[in-house]
């Protein structure tokens, strides 16, 4: 096979499936392929005649070994997430390198030596189970952390003595989109999960009526308390956070993607567990920050479309309110309580901002970062000034910072060894003007002796209020190392600037997605930036490409949607899929659906357009975006009439949505794309 030849395509059987939806009639002759592929043996016949001829393809691209060396040299660097201290004890993960999976370790004091707690890279031979969500008792001694097995969104919760090391015999299941919280005095901790789904449904029936448990430790599942759930409203997900002080358990409660949420309080120390609402109404975002005793601090929407700082006293009948941190021109991020000051996280065109707040929201200080980047992380504790950071960007990888918020005094506490050489790179941010007159920010990543038109690898997300801040990236590094320039467009529906960024681009105004990255890409073309342009994007990202390759098939040299969601007429039917019609719409809405058939990219294919090269990424897995959306997709691709370029899909196993996907396979995958991309994108590797 060449890679510029002809290519055979598996024979997909096309059904006669139609669908009444909304008062419209939708065909869709790929159904068979919802089955789930790790029982249906049509479907997994029609996975392996793919994953054989996209296997034999990529055999014959040019450089894609040279690309997988570069690749492992790039992401061979220490790794170590922000530490959390706990009766004393620092609490962190840390990757030497190439490691499949991070490794969870302790120290007894800040400089003590490390001392590993749980390897997750003994507990699969392929090593694709992972430690998902882990939370230290509040005395330090113990720790509750979940196992997450083959990329699945499902988790099973363990317990570690951490004194000892010893595992309790402990153990939680069908627990998904929780975090974990222990009990003030450590006798267990506060759980989310769903109802068990009936056996052969686990990765694609809808999630509904997710409740909050306590688990007591040294007692078995079935006797774990019911602490609240809405029977009367099973569509609402919760999560449960109990304050430093160990009286109130705060519940946060969201139907959707979209960040409003209600707030309910419990008092643990009364001698009955009676929910009390706090804020009522799915109406704003309140995101905790901290507490001091009965008063807790939130970063609220409401009332401010970049959000502010208020407290609230949870212990009056009142639940008196008081802004702390106004409303101003930059987009507050994060914020956390640390000793007696308010640590704020705010967004600066596109780019971090630290500052040092007293608890009445005067400006203490502002605390020196490293440079223009961001600062994706904080941890600390109400009775301590310790607070710790992690600051990162395109051409640095993530740093840990400590800092002292009494003197804002901020120094380097983990940084990594780099692998390349900084003065080599350089990053640049600029702005194209979209469609409609918006001026759009753009990140642009490349070696700083590549200053003419250069093959241009464009990524964008664009959805749920999610920022694309500068962030490092062995995939991003490699691409420019290699001669390319890597472009992230900052495009609407993200939450750059805030709640109107985020509104600009979704449900009825998602459109204007799809117009602001393919105005990146006409503006890189014409600023002679990009001699060529491919798209990449992941998830909702990965939508965002077939979307525009449908649009502009003419524009771009390859296009790589990974894990997307393709199929706007049934993403609301498949496990977390309803949670989206926040930023899409409803389908069963007639409104919407007419909106989400005017994108879709399964039902947008034009017959007769010369398509650029397609390779699709998805997982076996993938229980947030089903499989299936990728599937239907590629049928659909491979049985139209769009030129000759290769429209290919890439199937890993044991793998998900990206969350614990082991290092190996990152950068397999990586290695593949890029392949791709840099082939039919005129890159030579």
């Amino acid at each position: 096979m060449s890679p510029d030849g002809p290519i055979a395509y598996p024979e997909t059987v096309r059904d006669t499936v139609v669908e009444e939806l909304a008062g419209r009639t939708v065909p869709d002759p790929w159904r068979w392929l919802e089955g789930d592929v790790r029982t249906d043996e049509r479907v997994q016949a029609w996975v392996a005649a793919e994953g054989a001829l996209t296997e034999s393809y990529l055999d014959t691209l040019p450089g894609r070994v040279a690309i997988r060396d570069r690749l492992m040299k790039l992401w061979n660097y220490e790794r170590v997430s922000l530490p959390r201290r706990r009766g004393g004890r620092y609490f962190f993960l840390r990757n030497s390198g190439l490691e499949a999976q991070a490794v969870l370790c302790a120290r007894e004091a800040q400089d003590a030596p490390a001392r590993i707690l749980l390897d997750p890279n003994g507990w699969s031979e392929d090593g694709a189970t992972a430690l998902g969500e882990w939370e230290p008792s509040k005395d330090g001694r113990r720790l509750a952390y979940a196992v997450q097995d083959g990329g699945s969104d499902w988790r099973t919760v363990k317990v570690l003595d951490a004194v000892g090391g010893e595992e309790l015999a402990d153990e939680v299941r069908w627990v998904k989109f929780s975090g974990l919280s222990w009990a003030g005095n450590g006798s267990g901790f506060f759980y989310s999960r769903f109802p068990e789904p009936r056996a052969g449904l686990e990765h694609q029936a809808q999630n509904l009526d997710h409740a909050i448990y306590f688990h007591r430790l040294g007692t078995d599942q079935s006797t774990d308390f019911l602490v609240y759930a809405t029977p009367d409203r099973p569509r609402l997900i919760h999560g449960a956070e109990v304050s430093e002080d160990g009286r109130w358990l705060l519940i946060s409660s969201a139907e959707g993607t979209e960040a409003r949420t209600e707030l309910t309080v419990i008092d643990l120390t009364a001698p009955k567990l009676a929910p009390k609402i706090l804020v009522r109404g799915l109406d704003n975002d309140w995101r905790l920050a901290g507490s001091k005793g009965d008063i807790f601090y939130f970063v609220t929407d409401l009332e401010a479309p970049r959000r502010r700082i208020v407290s609230i006293d949870v212990g009056s009948e009142m639940r008196r309110r008081r802004e702390i941190v106004p409303h101003g021109e930059d987009l507050v991020a994060d914020a956390l309580v640390v000793g007696d000051r308010l640590l704020v996280s705010l967004l600066r065109n596109v780019a971090s901002e630290l500052r040092i707040y007293d608890l009445d929201g005067r400006l203490m200080d502002t605390v020196v970062l490293p440079g223009i980047g961001t600062v994706s992380g904080m941890e600390g504790q109400g009775d301590s000034a310790e607070a710790f950071f992690a600051f990162t960007s395109y051409d640095r990888p993530t740093e840990i910072h400590r800092l002292d918020v009494g003197s804002a005094v901020a120094l380097p506490y983990a940084q990594p060894e780099l692998q390349f050489d900084r003065e080599d790179f350089v990053v640049d941010q600029a702005s194209f003007t979209s469609k409609d007159g918006t001026v759009i920010p753009l990140f642009l990543l490349r070696r700083k002796d590549v200053t003419g038109a250069a093959p241009a690898l464009l990524y964008g997300y664009g959805g749920f209020e999610i920022s694309l801040t500068p962030g490092f990236s062995s995939a991003a590094l490699c691409w420019a190392a290699m001669g390319g320039v890597y472009a992230v467009a900052n495009i609407r529906g993200g939450g750059e600037y805030g709640k109107a960024w985020h509104d600009a681009g979704r449900r009825a105004n998602k459109q204007n997605v799809f117009d602001d990255f393919i105005a990146a890409a006409e503006h890189l073309k014409g600023q002679g930036v990009a001699s060529s342009v491919s798209v990449h994007g992941h998830s909702n990202g990965g939508l965002l490409v077939a979307a525009v390759t449908n649009q502009r098939p003419d524009l771009f040299a390859a296009a790589l949607p990974a894990v997307g969601v393709h199929d706007m007429t049934r993403f609301h039917r498949f496990t977390a899929g309803r949670y989206w019609i926040d930023d899409y719409g409803d389908p069963g809405r007639q409104e919407d659906l007419a909106v989400l058939m005017g994108y879709s990219p399964l039902h947008n294919i034009r017959d007769g357009a010369e398509y650029p090269a397609i390779l699709i990424a998805t997982a076996d897995t993938d229980d947030r975006v089903v499989p299936a959306h990728s599937f239907k997709y590629a049928a659909a691709l491979q049985a139209a009439d769009i030129g000759p370029k290769p429209h290919l899909i890439r199937i890993e196993t044991r793998a998900g949505h990206g969350a614990g996907k082991p290092t190996a396979k990152q950068i397999e995958e990586i290695a593949d794309l890029w392949a791709f991309a840099a082939h039919w994108g005129g890159l030579n590797v």
